[in-house]
C-alpha cells in the first residue's frame, strides 16, 4: 500500500486524468487494497491535500505539465533555479522552484541557445517528488527570451541653460522604480530627444551620485499622447511590426469561392458588434423550429482557409497570441488584408465561414449540433443599441429591413436559451466595465460605463452554445484540441474568502464541492445593498485564472464541463486551433490541423498563448493607468469620491468614482496611529483607535501625486473610517480622525516594530468573448 507522500507525488507527476482506478494500477493494488485507497483518498480532499474535479484528481499549486518560467538563480551544485511567470501566491503560497534540466547534447543549431540567468524558459515538469528540497525537475523546451541587461525610461534632456552640456536623465516607466532616475552623461544620449521612449544600459557606477546609464535604442516619440500605448508595447515586448514574409505572404491571398463549401449566400445572418468594430469575424440567425424551440446558426470567419499552419502567416501568429487592444490602437494578430479585409463578415459581401446550425428545445438546452463549411452574405452590420433600439420600436434605414425576419426571431431564441443559462447558473458577478473615449489628440475626454444590453447577452450566450458545441464534437471525433479552462477556487482562498464574509455576517457553506451557485446565492443577497461592490470584488478574488490547456478540467465560472474558444479566430490563435481541428475532424478541406499535433505540442501551444492573452491584459491595464493619469495630472489638489478597493500592509488602494482611476494611499500618511493589516477583514486597523479603512469603504480623498509615465497616482484620505473593538472588547479611544486628524502631518505611533502595513470579457479583448 503506498504512503501518502507517495500517492501525492503521483498524482502532481500525471498531466492527463487521474483517479482512483489509475492510481491503483500504477501501484499494482488488489482489490483489499482498493477500499484502503479510496479512504485514504477521501482523508487527502478533507485535508485539502488533494482537490477533486469531477473525476480528476490533482494536487492544488502542482505545476501543470508545460510551464512558463524565470531562471531566478542557482543552487549549490550550480544548476539553474527557475519560477513560474504565473503563479498566485496568495491563493497557491510561495511559488515553486523547478531544477532546470538542459538537454545534453545536439549543436547550438538544432537545440537552440543555452539558458542562463533571467532568461524566460518553457519547460517540460518531467519529475516530482514531496520528498526532495526542489521537487519539481523541469526539462527545457525552449529559451523564449534572453535576459536583457538594459532598462526602459522617458529621456528627458537638460535644459539648454544647464552647466552639463547635453545628456540628461531616464524618467522609468514602472511603477515600482518611480524616483530612481539615471543619468545620463553627455555623449551617451546617441541621438535621443526630449520625450522619446528609450532603451538604456547601465555603465559603470560611481560611490555618490545618481546611477548612469547610455541610451541604447530609440523606440519613439512621446509627445503625442496618442503614442501612449507605445510604451506598454515596448515594455511588455509585443511584437507590433509584421515582417515583410508574413505581410507579403497576405497580400497574396485570393479570395476563397464557394467551390467545396455549401452555399448559404442567402441565409440571411447579420453582425452584432461594437459601433467602433474593424473586423466582424461572428454572424448570427435564428429560426422557430414548430416545437416551441428554435434553430440557431452561428457562422465564423473561416480563417483557417488563408492562415495554413506552418506558414509564415501561422508563425506570427502564435508568436502573437492575440490582438492586443488599446484605446488609441489595435495591435491585431493577423495583418489587416486578413483581418479587416478577406476575414471580416462584411454586408453584402461574399466571405468564407465555419458554421454551426444547433437545434435548441423549448427549455432552452442544445438538443443537437452540426458543423458546416460555407461561403455567406452578410445581410447587415449592426451595433448593439442599434440592434436594441431597433427591438424596442426605433428602426433606422438598415434595421427596419431585418427587423420582423432576423432580429425578432434571434431575441426570441435569445429569450429561450436564457431559461437554461439561468438553469445552469454560471457565476454571475456585477462588474462594470469602464471605457476611455479619447479627443482626436488621444487625451482622454471622458471615462463611461456602456449600459449593458439584451443584444449584448444575446451575442454572449450564442456564442457560449457554439464554443460548447466545438469542445463537444472534437472530444467525440477524439481530436486534439485546446480548451478554455477555468479551476474552481483554491481551498486556501475559499478558506479566507469564508473568513472574509463571517466580518459581514455573510455565510459561505463549508463543502467538498463549491459551485458558482454558492456565490450567486450570496451575490443575490447583498445586491442592491452597500455592501455589493465589496462582495463582488472579493468573490472575483477569490477565484482561479482562466487559460488555455490541452487537459481539459472544465470552465468553473460558466459552470460547463467542456468549453473551447471557437468565436474569435481572426484575434485569437486558440479559435483558430480549434477551427483545424474541426476541418480534420469532420474532414471539411485538406488545410486542417496537421496529424501530428498531439496533445502534448498542443500543450505548449496553450501554455505560450495563455502567457501572450496575460501580457496583453497587463499592457491594456498599464496604457489605461498612464491615460488616466495624465488626465488627472493638472489637477493636483483636487478633492474625489471614490472606493477602497485593495488593503495591503503598505497601505490602501481607491478607485475613484467618476473615471475609475486606481490609486495608492501609504499606510504611513493613514493618521497618527500604526496600522496594522488585518487579513480576516482586509483591512487596514489602527492599533491605540481601532480605526478601521477595509475594502469596499466609500472615501474622499485628495490627489497628491500623479505620474503619467509610470500611470500612478498617490492620494491622501480625507475620510475618517470605521472603528472596531479595542483589546479588551470595548471600542477604541477616539482620536483627533479624518481630515483634521491628518491635517496634522503624517506619522505614525506605537510600537516600534510590525508590518508597515473572471470578468466578463467584452468582445474587443483577447480573453475574449465570451466568458472569462
Amino acid at each position: 500500500m503506498p504512503t501518502k507522500d507517495q500517492v501525492l507525488a503521483f498524482i502532481a507527476s500525471q498531466s492527463g486524468e487521474v483517479g482512483k482506478r489509475e492510481i491503483a494500477r500504477a501501484f499494482g493494488l488488489d482489490a483489499a487494497q482498493k477500499i484502503e485507497l479510496k479512504a485514504l483518498l477521501r482523508d487527502l480532499a478533507e485535508e485539502g491535500t488533494v482537490s477533486r474535479e469531477r473525476k480528476r484528481l490533482h494536487v492544488p499549486g502542482a505545476l501543470p505539465g508545460v510551464v512558463l518560467a524565470d531562471i531566478v538563480s542557482r543552487d549549490a551544485d550550480g544548476e539553474f533555479i527557475a519560477v513560474p511567470v504565473e503563479w498566485d501566491t496568495e491563493a497557491q503560497g510561495e511559488a515553486p522552484h523547478i531544477l532546470v534540466q538542459v538537454p545534453r547534447g545536439g549543436s547550438r543549431r538544432t537545440s537552440g541557445p543555452a539558458p542562463g540567468l533571467s532568461d524566460r524558459v518553457l519547460l517540460r515538469i518531467v519529475e516530482g517528488s514531496i520528498e526532495h528540497a526542489v521537487p519539481h525537475v523541469g526539462r527545457v523546451i525552449k529559451v523564449l527570451e534572453k535576459a536583457r541587461r538594459q532598462a526602459m525610461g522617458i529621456f528627458r534632456a537638460a535644459p539648454p541653460g544647464s552647466p552639463q552640456k547635453g545628456g540628461g536623465r531616464i524618467i522609468p516607466i514602472d511603477k515600482k522604480q518611480l524616483g530612481r532616475e539615471l543619468q545620463v552623461p553627455p555623449g551617451a544620449e546617441q541621438d535621443a530627444e526630449d520625450g522619446d521612449l528609450v532603451t538604456v544600459e547601465l555603465m559603470r557606477q560611481r560611490v555618490f551620485g545618481l546611477p548612469t546609464a547610455r541610451v541604447k535604442e530609440r523606440l519613439g516619440s512621446l509627445k503625442s499622447e496618442k503614442a501612449v500605448s507605445l510604451i506598454a508595447i515596448h515594455a511588455h515586448s509585443i511584437p507590433n511590426v509584421f515582417p515583410e514574409a508574413v505581410l507579403k505572404e497576405a497580400e497574396a491571398a485570393k479570395k476563397i469561392t464557394v467551390r467545396g463549401r455549401e452555399d448559404w449566400r442567402d441565409l440571411p445572418l447579420v453582425t452584432i458588434d461594437p459601433p467602433d468594430a474593424k473586423d466582424h469575424d461572428d454572424a448570427v440567425h435564428a429560426v422557430a423550429d414548430g416545437d416551441g424551440g428554435f434553430i440557431v446558426t452561428v457562422a465564423i470567419a473561416d480563417v483557417s482557409a488563408y492562415v495554413r499552419p506552418g506558414s509564415a502567416l501561422d508563425r506570427e501568429a502564435l508568436i502573437r497570441g492575440n490582438s492586443v487592444y488599446f484605446p488609441d490602437r489595435v495591435v491585431p494578430m493577423l495583418p489587416e488584408r486578413i483581418s479587416n479585409d478577406l476575414c471580416s463578415l462584411r454586408p453584402k459581401e461574399d466571405r468564407p465561414a465555419l458554421a454551426v446550425r444547433m437545434l435548441i428545445g423549448a427549455d432552452g438546452r442544445k438538443r443537437s449540433h452540426s458543423f458546416h463549411r460555407i461561403l455567406m452574405r452578410s445581410a447587415a452590420k449592426l451595433a448593439y443599441a442599434q440592434a436594441q433600439n431597433a427591438i424596442e420600436g426605433r428602426t433606422d434605414d438598415v434595421t427596419d429591413p431585418v427587423l420582423e425576419g432576423v432580429l425578432k426571431p434571434l431575441y426570441a431564441a435569445y429569450a429561450c436559451v436564457k431559461k437554461a443559462r439561468d438553469a445552469r447558473q454560471p457565476l454571475d458577478l456585477d462588474l462594470p466595465e469602464r471605457k476611455i473615449l479619447l479627443k482626436p489628440d488621444g487625451t482622454v475626454d471622458r471615462v463611461v460605463v456602456p449600459e449593458r444590453l439584451d443584444a449584448h447577452r444575446l451575442i454572449e450566450e450564442f456564442m457560449i452554445l457554439a464554443n460548447v458545441a466545438a469542445a463537444e464534437t472534437l472530444e467525440e471525433r477524439r481530436t486534439p484540441l485546446i480548451y478554455r479552462v477555468h479551476d474552481g477556487p483554491t481551498l486556501a482562498k475559499l478558506s479566507n474568502l469564508r473568513d472574509f464574509l463571517k466580518t459581514l455576517d455573510i455565510a459561505l457553506p463549508k463543502i467538498d464541492q463549491v459551485r458558482p451557485a454558492h456565490f450567486n446565492r450570496i451575490l443575490a443577497e447583498v445586491k442592491d445593498t452597500d455592501s455589493a461592490p465589496l462582495v463582488n470584488q472579493v468573490i472575483l478574488r477569490s477565484q482561479s485564472q482562466a487559460e488555455y490547456a490541452a487537459e481539459n478540467y472544465g470552465h468553473f465560472g460558466l459552470n460547463l464541463r467542456r468549453y473551447a474558444h471557437f468565436t474569435s479566430p481572426i484575434r485569437r490563435y486558440a479559435d483558430l486551433v480549434v477551427h483545424r481541428a474541426l476541418v480534420r475532424a469532420l474532414a471539411l478541406g485538406k488545410d486542417g490541423l496537421p496529424e501530428e499535433a498531439t496533445v502534448e505540442s498542443l500543450g505548449e501551444v496553450a501554455a505560450a498563448i495563455s502567457v501572450t492573452e496575460r501580457r496583453a491584459m497587463a499592457a491594456e491595464r498599464e496604457t489605461v493607468d498612464r491615460l488616466i493619469a495624465h488626465h488627472l495630472a493638472d489637477q493636483i489638489g483636487a478633492t474625489f469620491n471614490g472606493r477602497v478597493t485593495g488593503a495591503t500592509k503598505a497601505g490602501l488602494f481607491v478607485a475613484l468614482d467618476v473615471t475609475g482611476a486606481d490609486g495608492f494611499i501609504p499606510a504611513s500618511t493613514l493618521g497618527q496611529d500604526y496600522y496594522r493589516f488585518d487579513e480576516t477583514r482586509q483591512a487596514l486597523v489602527g492599533d491605540r483607535t481601532g480605526e478601521m479603512h477595509r475594502i469596499g469603504d466609500r472615501v474622499e480623498v485628495r490627489l497628491v501625486e500623479a505620474a503619467p509615465v509610470a500611470g500612478a497616482l498617490r492620494f491622501e484620505l480625507l475620510s475618517e473610517g470605521s472603528y472596531v473593538k479595542g483589546p479588551r472588547g470595548r471600542p477604541g479611544p477616539l482620536r483627533r480622525g479624518g481630515a483634521a486628524g491628518r491635517a496634522a502631518g503624517p506619522g505614525r505611533s506605537g510600537p516600534p516594530k510590525g508590518p508597515a502595513g473572471w470578468n466578463r470579457s467584452g468582445k474587443g479583448k483577447p480573453g475574449g468573448r465570451p466568458g472569462k
